[in-house]
């Protein structure tokens, strides 16, 4: 149920027929409860044992990141801690850490908790550039040693502040292919004992990486995560990526990529198990669809009244898919049952850009026509971190996983 938000009226689109609804069943009280547990069993379809979910740590120098709490110490080890803890005590798998210079040094944060935790899986974002291929495979084959084989890491080739670490690169398409070149390099150091490549952008000889990364089921290094929606970025994608990392978008806008990217991989000859699909998305969840969009209006009042500070740490240059999120509101402030697009007229960037708003129950229903896609990764977050950490942890986890 979507309320009339931006007409003029204060009430909801059915409300005439919810009134008729309740005097139909205010003398059977007993055959109300029935109805609605029959009702919610059937529209609540479990998410399959597949997927996975995490959280996402800001990762940032300022306070107040997305409407958090700007608290003293904010980004301390403690406060960060405390989050990757509560991921653990509450059902999380682990948390993307976001990265770009001007931030904390996102391996080092990484690492730091990772060691004071026990099953918190970091999602390392990391920049082609700001690494080199082997000393990463080889910072990263120490970490997921030392971690027991908990380390995830996101490529970004989106633009950044280049200079500032005495890096350089061209247009778009050389841009691409020094990533695809990393991302092959890295995963041939990983999986192979000795490595001699020669490339346009990168160069190695007899080169082993140790310690060895452990095979450890079907797991044969850390899953390399991958975003972007241009054409240069999705055939680097098709090729080289374990998980596609998408924001949130409409259903049929993902259902669209995924199809694509798929025709793409048969296409180059992807030779690399399939092609995994994932979802980056704020979500806004209250114990009633009500008050999740009474939240959500005033979040969004309040980025119109402060233009947008603390939402914008994607501004610096607009991506492909960044502009695509950001035109979403043209089609409308709501898509699909509860995909909300207003944050982006006032700031959003990224995954603050289109939140999906309501009920533990009408959430977990949204994600689950999302994983009805093939989409079995989900990166979550809303603000404050911490206490949304446990909201969502008690409350829209357990409809996915039960």
């Amino acid at each position: 149920m979507c309320r009339n938000r931006f007409n003029g009226e204060d009430k909801t689109e059915h409300e005439s027929t919810s009134v008729l609804v309740i005097l139909f069943w205010s003398d059977r009280p007993r055959a109300f409860a029935l109805f609605v547990q029959s009702i919610s069993t059937q529209a609540i379809r479990i998410m399959s044992g597949n997927s996975e979910f995490l959280w996402y740590i800001p990762n940032d120098v300022k306070p107040g990141h997305r409407g958090d709490l700007a608290v003293e110490h904010h980004n301390s080890l403690d406060t960060l801690t405390e989050q990757a803890k509560a991921l653990e005590e509450h059902g999380w798998k682990g948390a993307l850490i976001g990265t770009g210079w001007g931030r904390p040094d996102t391996f080092t944060v990484a690492t730091s908790l990772a060691a004071r935790t026990t099953t918190f899986e970091p999602l390392v974002a990391i920049r082609p550039g700001y690494w080199r291929p082997a000393h990463f495979a080889s910072a990263a084959a120490t970490l997921d040693h030392l971690t027991g084989g908990r380390i995830r890491v996101n490529i970004v080739s989106g633009q950044d502040n280049l200079s500032a670490y005495g890096d350089s690169e061209g247009d778009q398409a050389h841009r691409y292919a020094r990533t695809k070149e990393f991302m092959r390099l890295v995963r041939r150091l990983w999986t192979e004992e000795t490595v001699t490549y020669e490339g346009e952008h990168f160069r190695v000889s007899q080169s082993n990486v140790a310690p060895r990364i452990v095979v450890r089921g079907k797991r044969r290094h850390p899953k390399l995560y991958f975003g972007g929606a241009s054409e240069a970025a999705e055939r680097v994608s098709a090729t080289e990526a374990d998980v596609q990392l998408f924001w949130g978008e409409p259903i049929a806008g993902v259902s669209e990529r995924i199809e694509r990217l798929k025709r793409l991989g048969r296409k180059l000859d992807r030779d690399l198990p399939p092609l995994e699909f994932g979802l980056r998305i704020t979500t806004l969840v209250r114990d009633t669809t009500q008050q999740a969009w009474a939240d959500a209006e005033a979040k969004v009042a309040e980025m119109a009244k402060n233009a947008g500070a603390g939402w914008n740490d994607h501004r610096r240059s607009v991506a492909v898919g960044q502009q695509r999120l950001l035109d979403l509101h043209k089609r409308g402030d709501v898509l699909d049952d509860n995909l909300y697009t207003a944050p982006g007229k006032y700031g959003g960037g990224g995954a603050g850009t289109t939140w999906l708003v309501g009920s533990p129950a009408d959430v977990a229903r949204s994600l689950r026509k999302y994983e009805d896609l093939g989409v079995t990764h989900f990166v979550l977050s809303d603000t404050p971190y911490l206490a949304e950490i446990r909201r969502q942890g008690n409350q829209l986890l357990p409809l996915l996983r039960r």
